[in-house]
């Protein structure tokens, strides 16, 4: 992949079970920072034996999510990269219930994996660097705001943090580490009162 494409719309409930699994999801993260790898490299990373990474390669590859990066050598591994920039699962209120279910599953593996790595890196942060330790944040802030300007603070949070990229930050200074960023923004009044839209 020569350049940045825009982000992958999932709305296919095939590709949202397909990739709603732990150690594809492994496999995407580890593609997101701009990896490169073989079945036995990313078996390392998803603690798997390379044929069974291989065949969630092979998975993640039909629906179009990871590609086959042109060979190291003499050809006889095959080498995976990322297919596109970044995924997004969007769906509207009209799609039929099996993309809901589907998406739920999604979201719930992806939450579960953030929730994992976070707690990992609580468990080893009084370990790392100080400085790293506190540049690092978990914070929550409740907001009041419209729809609109919801989506204008969103659109404002993605032009922030895609200079950091590493699709676009080619030569990062010395010291640069990769950091993974949970943004999440979502209503909360009516989940407090058990209220659901209609």
């Amino acid at each position: 992949m020569t350049e940045e494409q825009p982000p992958l719309q999932i709305r296919d409930p095939r590709v949202m079970r397909a990739l709603a699994h732990p150690a594809r999801m492994a496999i995407i993260d580890a593609l997101a920072t701009g990896q490169t790898g073989t079945a036995t490299q990313f078996a390392q990373v998803v603690g798997l034996s390379p044929s069974a990474t291989s065949y969630h390669l092979r998975a993640l590859a039909k629906y179009g999510l990871v590609e086959e990066a042109p060979s190291r050598g003499d050809g006889r591994e095959r080498v995976w990269q990322r297919a596109r920039s970044g995924l997004r699962f969007e769906a509207g209120p009209n799609e039929p219930p099996e993309v809901w279910e589907a998406g739920r599953l999604l979201v719930d593996a992806v939450l579960a994996r953030d929730e994992a790595q976070a707690r990992q890196w609580m468990e080893s942060a009084d370990s790392d660097d100080p400085e790293w330790h506190q540049a690092a944040r978990i914070t929550k802030i409740h907001l009041l705001v419209t729809a609109e300007e919801l989506e204008k603070l969103n659109e404002a949070v993605d032009e922030l943090l895609k200079p950091y990229s590493f699709m676009r930050r080619l030569n990062p200074p010395e010291g640069a580490r990769s950091v993974v960023v949970n943004y999440r923004a979502f209503p909360i009044d009516r989940l407090a009162s058990g209220d659901h839209p209609q």
